[in-house]
Order: C-alpha cells, then structure tokens, then sequence
C-alpha cells in the first residue's frame, strides 16, 4: 500500500491531475473579485444616480415650439325624453394648437467638468448653446374643427420649451422673436398635467412679436442658453430640418441616438459634430405631440387629433410610440476602470493556468519537486493580483495601477522562485515569463476590438510553444524516474 501511494505521489498524470484541481479551487478567489468588482461598478452608477438627483441628470432638449392656444363653442341640441329637440345649449372645449419651426439651428459648446460623490468621479457637461431658426406665417384655416359649425377663439400665443431636468437651466434663457425679448416663465399653460411637457417653461408673444403673428407674417427667433447635464446631451429634431454643430474639448465622445452626425472630427484636443436630420426621415414630431397631451400610445393620439394640422395617419399611429427619437452625444470616459477590471478578470483562470504550466514545466526540465503548498501559493499570488489592480485603479490611471499591480506580483515571484527553484537565474526567467504574460495580458485590454483574436493567437502560442518543447519526451520514462526503486531482499545464508 506504501508502495502505491509513493507510485501515485511520483506520477506526472497524478500531478496534472492535482494542478487542475487547484486551478479549479482557486477559481474560488477569482469569482469573489469577479462579484466585488461587479458592487464597485454598481456603487459608482448609484453614485452617478444620486448626483442626478441632487444636481442635474442627462440632458434631452425640446422646442422651441409655438403653441397657440384656442376656444372652440359650439351648440348642442337639447333633447327631451322622448328625443324631440327642444332647444340649443353652448358647449366649449380649449385646445392648443403646436406649430413647430420650419429651420432649426443649434450651435454650441460643451465645456466638460467632473463631480465626486465619495471615490466616484461623474462627467458632467455645460453647454453653451444659441438656437435660431423661424416659424411659418400662421394661418388660422390650418387649425381643424373637431365639431360641425364650431366656431374657433384664439387666444395669445407663446413659446414653449423643455429639457429633462430644468435644475440644469443657468440662469433663464434668452429668447428674440421678430425683434422682441420675450420673457420666459415657469410651466406650459394650457396643458394636462400628465403631460410629459407640462413642466417646461413658456415665453408668451408681446410686442413686435404678437403683433407679426396676427397679421400672419413669419416669425424669426434667436435664443441663448445654458445647460448644465449629467454625461449625455440629446436634441430632438423637430423641424422641417434640423442642424446642429457642437464642439468640445472632450477626446471621447460618444454618438448615439436615432440620427448619428453626418460629419464628425474626434481629435486629442477634443470633437467637432454636425447633425443634419429633415423631418421626412423622423416621427419626432409625432411623438412630441403626443407628449403634449399625456403620452404616447391610442388615447394620447385620439387627443392629440385637435391639435395637429390633420388627422394623424396610421403610419403615424404605429410610429409615433417607443423611445423619443433623438441625436445624443455622450462624454464617454477614456477608461471604465471596473469594466476593465471585469474584462481583466475573465482572463483570470486562463492566466493561472499558464503560470501553473510554466512552474510544472520547471519542475520536470530541471528535476525539482514543488510541492502542491508552493503551487497553490503561486496561483493565488496570480489571483490576488486582480484585486490589486481593482483597488489601485480606483485611485491612480488605469496604466499605473496594472503596471504598479504587475510590478509587485513579478517582484514577490522573482523572490520566491529564485529559493524555490534554487537560483537567482532560474527566479528571473520565471519572472520574465509572467512579465510577458502580464504585457499580453495588457495588449488584450487595450485593443478591444481585437481582444478575441489576440487572445485565440495567445492560447494557440502558448499550447504551440508547449508542444514543440516536450515533442520528445518520455512521459513514461519520467514516471519511472521519479519513482522510488524497489527495495531489494536481503541475502539467505545456508545453515
């Protein structure tokens, strides 16, 4: 029984067979970084969330718009019991009518700042925006009756406008109409107050202003202002055409949305846009009228009927719910040090087990005996090394982390190695393997979309590597080798 256990203790499949196991245990360790890795990242969203709660959160502008609101009376026949007519009683209902502009233009700058809620660090933008464009003359015949030989009230216009988070207003914007500075007050009259604009801000036409529109002439607007908002801007087009340039200093934008730009220049100094989106190819205006009156969907369009120009179509119908159809812009950040850690981490196991493989290959070449205490002590050197990274790189540049995380755990393997393979050379050179892994394992990070292919060629390496390198061993032979020789009988003597 001896004799067997020494066999079993002396096999090369023995102990492949043990260092799978370990990598499996320590697959342990890997997961429990993986899950600490996955609440950082959930802790910097919910930092992010509390931030748009207490400062200001993604931007999506709106407008500007002319709503024109009106009275439309009408008689409705009284009837008594047995259905006879017997009289006329006046009925009345408000409406509001939406005209949106003709040319839309948006020039602006965003100038990019960072906030901190603890560790965190969330992009936040001002923007420094002038929009310009005109409304068409309005006539009154465009407004439709919704009952027969009604008669239509108009009452004074205004200009409405919103964005998602009014805190992020500085200041109250400035808005010309023909001439006239128009003032700009709090919500949109005339509207439910389920309704997704309600809460915007309105600037109704006095002066030159009221006076073009009565008489039907066009109206030319110029307005300025700034925003402040959380990482992503979205504007909605919702003119006939819609152009707009934005510029930054930012060198990681993101384009997003139902429309990307048409022309874009991302240098290190920053970006430069420019969108062009004509309503012919958007239900943007749609989905804003429907918005106008409580939401999206059937009802919300039944509602919507007396304030649009026509009857919506069923096209319009079927296209005008699901998410707000915008062109967005985000600062994205260069580096996402947990989806880098995450990412880093899924190359864990792999990694261990390469470092495993160099350390049992030393074994067999230079007829040493590592215990498996020294193999698991390795391995979860390598593992500890991912929670290194996660935790440095929550203060420093992820390059700085991975390179001081990397430096330590070739350091602590040069030391151990060079006293376990009896040798500073033989240390150096196991070092100088993991270093290389450590600098693959680099390369794979940072070229992301050839992450695969790098690490498929990495694997095929490796294996490619290990296979031409014991092509002429005697796995046999070194068995036997390593086996304890039989003990032999002692001699009899004859009496």
């Amino acid at each position: 029984m001896l004799q067997l256990l020494k066999a079993l203790q002396a096999s090369v499949l023995v102990k492949v067979a043990g260092l799978f196991f370990l990598l499996l245990v320590l697959c342990i360790p890997l997961a429990r970084i993986d899950d600490l890795n996955r609440a950082r990242g959930e802790s910097q969203q919910e930092a992010a969330r509390e931030l748009a709660a207490s400062y200001a959160g993604p931007q999506a502008m709106v407008g500007p718009l002319l709503l024109v609101p009106y009275v439309e009376r009408w008689m409705e026949p009284l009837r008594n019991a047995q259905g006879k007519v017997i009289g006329q009683a006046p009925q009345s209902k408000e409406m509001v009518h939406a005209v949106f502009p003709d040319k839309l233009h948006i020039e602006g700058d965003m100038a990019p700042q960072e906030r901190y809620r603890g560790i965190f660090r969330i992009p936040f933008y001002t923007l420094t925006a002038a929009l310009g464009g005109g409304f068409a003359g309005f006539d009154p015949q465009a407004v439709p009756h919704s009952e027969s030989g009604s008669s239509i009230e108009f009452r004074p216009p205004f200009v409405a406008f919103h964005v998602s988070d009014l805190r992020g207003l500085d200041g109250s914007p400035a808005l010309t109409v023909n001439g006239e500075a128009l003032r700009f007050r709090q919500r949109v009259p005339g509207l439910p107050d389920n309704a997704t604009y309600a809460d915007g801000i309105h600037a109704p036409l006095t002066g030159a202003a009221l006076a073009a529109w009565q008489t039907g002439k066009p109206l030319a607007f110029d307005m300025k202002l700034s925003l402040v908002g959380q990482d992503t801007l979205s504007m909605v087009p919702i003119a006939e055409e819609t152009t707009a340039h934005l510029r930054s200093p930012w060198a990681h934008p993101s384009f997003g949305g139902r429309f990307l730009a048409t022309q874009r220049e991302v240098t290190p100094q920053g970006f430069d846009a420019h969108w062009r989106v004509s309503s012919l190819v958007t239900t943007a205006r749609e989905q804003v009228r429907a918005g106008l009156w409580g939401g999206e969907g059937d009802a919300a369009q039944n509602a919507a009927a007396a304030v649009v120009r026509t009857a919506p179509s069923a096209s319009m119908s079927r296209h005008a719910s699901g998410p707000l159809q915008t062109f967005d812009v985000s600062l994205a950040q260069p580096v996402n040090v947990y989806s880098m850690s995450t990412r880093a981490g899924k190359y864990g196991a792999l990694f261990i087990g390469l470092v495993l493989m160099a350390a049992f290959m030393f074994e067999l070449f230079r007829k040493l005996r590592l215990h498996p205490v020294q193999y698991g002590l390795v391995g979860l050197s390598i593992a500890l090394f991912f929670l290194l990274l996660l935790a440095l790189s929550e203060k420093f540049a992820f390059w700085m982390a991975y390179a001081g995380a990397a430096a330590a755990s070739v350091a602590l393997l040069a030391v151990y190695f060079s006293a376990v393979l009896e040798g500073w050379r033989r240390g150096l050179s196991f070092a100088a393997f993991v270093a290389l892994l450590y600098g693959a394992l680099y390369g794979l990070l940072a070229s992301e979309s050839n992450a695969l292919l790098l690490g498929a060629l990495l694997i095929f390496g490796m294996l490619a590597t290990l296979m031409l390198v014991t092509r002429k061993v005697d796995w046999y032979a070194l068995s036997r080798r390593s086996e304890p020789a039989p003990a032999t009988p002692a001699a009899t003597v004859d009496a």
